[in-house]
């Protein structure tokens, strides 16, 4: 069992990486795997720093939702621009899967709000600001990821 625990641990950590760029839900994963390998006998860890990072990873999550319409909003954007920069993401993960998620969230909003009758400069200054907060949710992910990552190395050396 502590084997399984192990490799799902590493498993969950590693995926809740690359989740934290792709349309996956990266910190909670990781936070799984940080778990899975709390309860397996090869690492040792606080209860105290796991209470953290799971508290850290609800936050990181709820703001992951509202930082981009935040963005957007901010650089005087509408709703059009919200669902254009969510439709041009998933649009863009498929289409061209490395760079199609950020250019996918910038052109989305940019259509949205044009269709939204949105004068050009001023959508394209809230598609700014959508890819901003686009921006912003990835680094907060990665870098709540990678010190779940880093945690988790030392607690098994």
């Amino acid at each position: 069992m502590d084997i399984l625990l192990l490799i799902l641990g590493i498993a969950g950590l590693l995926v809740g990486l690359a989740g934290a760029v792709l349309p996956l839900p990266g910190p909670p994963l990781s936070f799984v795997g940080l778990l899975c390998l709390y309860f397996c006998s090869y690492a040792t860890m606080s209860s105290w720093v796991l209470y953290s990072f799971g508290f850290v990873t609800v936050i990181i999550t709820v703001l992951d939702y509202y930082v981009p319409i935040w963005g957007i909003k901010k650089f005087g954007g509408s709703q059009y621009g919200t669902w254009g920069s969510t439709l041009g993401l998933l649009l863009g993960f498929f289409v061209i899967p490395a760079l199609g998620i950020f250019l996918g969230a910038f052109l989305g909003a940019l259509v949205g709000e044009l269709i939204g009758g949105m004068a050009f400069d001023k959508a394209l200054k809230a598609a700014f600001g959508s890819f901003l907060g686009f921006l912003s949710g990835i680094v907060m992910k990665v870098i709540l990821c990678l010190a779940m990552i880093i945690y988790a190395v030392v607690a098994l050396v």
